[in-house]
């Protein structure tokens, strides 16, 4: 995932870390509460052979699950990091997607091309002008009335959520994260032209408060 035009940072902040992220998911961020919750409202109403793009798609657990669910449905995988894909490639049932390399500041898919487009753990990596450009992106290759769902980091809600997000800043950087930590997610997906802006779920994890939200491009 990309904090730069041309560059992208690993889904677990480090590359070193590539390795470790699902089991850190797993054991960090109470994963069987919010991924089956992300999956349910990405595919909820989703039309017969509806294509879903997951973007930043890391180690493909999430892509897979959407494959997994809806059989019918033509998902897509974009993610910039090589190491992660090959990961997620060895999955069982990754057969099923549609792997693409491919940064979120520029999607290789043609516009108004998805029903889904789903974001989870992605924007908090982005450095803001990244940031609003994948959202516009997103914007871009949803059909009208298309839907993005994201799941990422919200304001911390009380000190100890605070000292949480702090320690994942300091691996994931501050830029990025700091409109996260200031709540201001929603009003930057608004400013994409995305509509209904909502946020559904509120979480909390071992790094600070985790939340689901969705938006429809009108």
């Amino acid at each position: 995932m990309s904090t730069q035009p041309d560059r992208y940072v690993p889904a677990a902040g480090r590359r070193a870390f590539t390795g470790a992220y699902d089991l850190v998911l797993a054991t960090t961020m109470r994963e069987q509460r919010w991924r089956p919750a992300l999956v349910d409202r990405t595919l909820r109403d989703l039309p017969a052979g509806a294509t879903v793009v997951d973007v930043g798609a890391g180690t493909g657990t999430l892509a897979i699950a959407l494959a997994v669910a809806r059989p019918d449905a033509n998902v897509i995988a974009v993610d910039g990091d090589p190491d992660a894909q090959a990961l997620a490639r060895r999955k069982p049932g990754a057969d099923r997607v549609d792997w693409r390399a491919g940064l979120a500041q520029s999607l290789p898919l043609p516009d108004a091309s998805a029903d889904r487009v789903v974001m989870s753990l992605l924007l908090h990596h982005l450095a803001p002008d990244a940031k609003r450009t994948a959202l516009r992106e997103a914007h871009r290759i949803l059909r009208p009335g298309g839907q993005l769902h994201i799941a990422d980091w919200g304001s911390p809600g009380d000190p100890l959520m605070r000292a949480a997000f702090l320690a994942l800043q300091l691996i994931d950087g501050f830029a990025g994260t700091r409109d996260h930590a200031a709540g201001r997610l929603p009003s930057l997906i608004a400013q994409s032209g995305l509509t209904h802006v909502t946020t559904h779920t509120r979480l909390r994890t071992a790094w600070g408060r985790l939340e689901l939200l969705s938006a429809t491009r009108p």
